[in-house]
């Protein structure tokens, strides 16, 4: 299965639970055993269960064939093999503490995600110079840029008793 394909499948099937962070990197430099890692995170057991196998289900509906899969049984951190391509779906917690981009990382790869993104939280990453599509390099939502910070704003300062009691409040004139 041609590798574009199959990490388009991925990426759909993770796109369809709402997978959060998703990212992408070539491996090819790094390792002989596959081309692809994917790393995307889960807010719960549930729903990186649930990541795992609709990624499952859009390989296989591609054509592609699943090696295995391991962590199911726990879901905290899922790893789906689907040959060319390493899927790992991970808590927020794990992920942070294992740090899986700085190991895999080096080479990321674009993908095209779907309008969703902002709402899954997934995010495009940095270009390698390798993309899924030559058409869909040019559409394909550039890397999200970190949020500016403003200063914090200041609470107004509550209004002292004794300037309420030299200036009375005004009524309203009815005319």
């Amino acid at each position: 299965m041609d590798i574009r394909k199959l990490q388009r499948a991925i990426v759909d099937g993770l796109e369809d639970v709402k997978a959060q962070d998703i990212r992408v990197f070539n491996t090819t430099h790094l390792t002989e055993l596959f081309d692809r890692v994917v790393v995307a995170s889960g807010t719960s057991n549930r729903q990186t269960k649930a990541l795992a196998s609709s990624v499952r289900e859009k390989v296989k509906e591609a054509g592609g064939e699943i090696i295995s899969t391991e962590g199911e049984d726990i879901g905290e951190w899922v790893l789906v093999d689907c040959g060319d391509a390493i899927v790992h779906i991970l808590q927020p917690a794990l992920r942070q503490y294992y740090n899986l981009e700085e190991i895999w990382g080096e080479k990321p790869v674009r993908v095209k995600l779907s309008d969703t993104r902002a709402f899954a939280g997934a995010r495009a990453t940095e270009f390698d110079g390798e993309d899924e599509d030559e058409d869909e390099a040019n559409e394909a939502a550039p890397a999200a840029k970190p949020a500016r910070k403003s200063a914090p704003r200041k609470a107004p300062a509550p209004a002292s008793k004794t300037a309420a009691r030299k200036a009375p409040a005004r009524k309203a004139s009815g005319k």
